[in-house]
């Protein structure tokens, strides 16, 4: 395992983060063909997940973004949800994917997933790059999974680290 420049170990490559997004988004093309999916990013965590599945898709597709906080800067969540930013358009009778960055407790995305049921989708589904069983508080189903990972604090491709190194281009720990 190789070091990033002033981190930790890599804990997965880019051309191993390319390659996932590749199979996930063949296989998305293959289950939402003639369906025309809308894509929804949790920010700010899963913008470059996002952004590169979007074309692995390869397909008509819509996208949206929102905004849900536990963690504030900490690096564990408070186990307490908060909606920092709404959708912008509406996901009634729409093939939904919730593209997040990481499942750890399951609390934010247990909470996502009943505010989205909410709003009638025609199903809904969950893309997430990386996953912490070991850490799971609530269980939550993740249909499209990059990675399954240990319980250590990560960071680069879209995660940040105190706000920072969210443009690694790979995923790497603390040293």
């Amino acid at each position: 395992m190789s070091l990033a420049p002033g981190n930790g170990p890599v804990q997965i490559t880019q051309e191993q983060l390319q390659a996932r997004i590749q199979e996930l988004g063949a296989r998305m093309r293959q289950d939402y063909a003639g369906k025309d999916p809308h894509l929804i990013c949790v920010l700010n965590g899963a913008f470059m997940f996002h952004a590169d599945l979007v074309r692995a898709i390869g397909m008509p597709c819509t996208i949206d973004f929102l905004q849900a906080s536990s963690y504030g800067d900490a690096k564990q969540s408070s186990g307490e949800v908060k909606l920092v930013k709404d959708l912008q358009f509406p996901i009634s009778g729409r093939h939904v994917v919730l593209v997040e960055d990481i499942v750890d407790t399951g609390i934010t995305m247990n909470y996502l997933l009943h505010y989205l049921q909410g709003r009638g989708p025609a199903s809904l589904k969950v893309a997430a790059l990386l996953s912490k069983p070991s850490r799971r508080r609530v269980e939550v189903p993740v249909e499209y999974l990059g990675f399954t990972i240990p319980d250590a604090f990560v960071y680069g491709y879209g995660l940040d680290r105190s706000q920072f190194d969210r443009n690694l281009p790979f995923i790497t720990s603390q040293a």
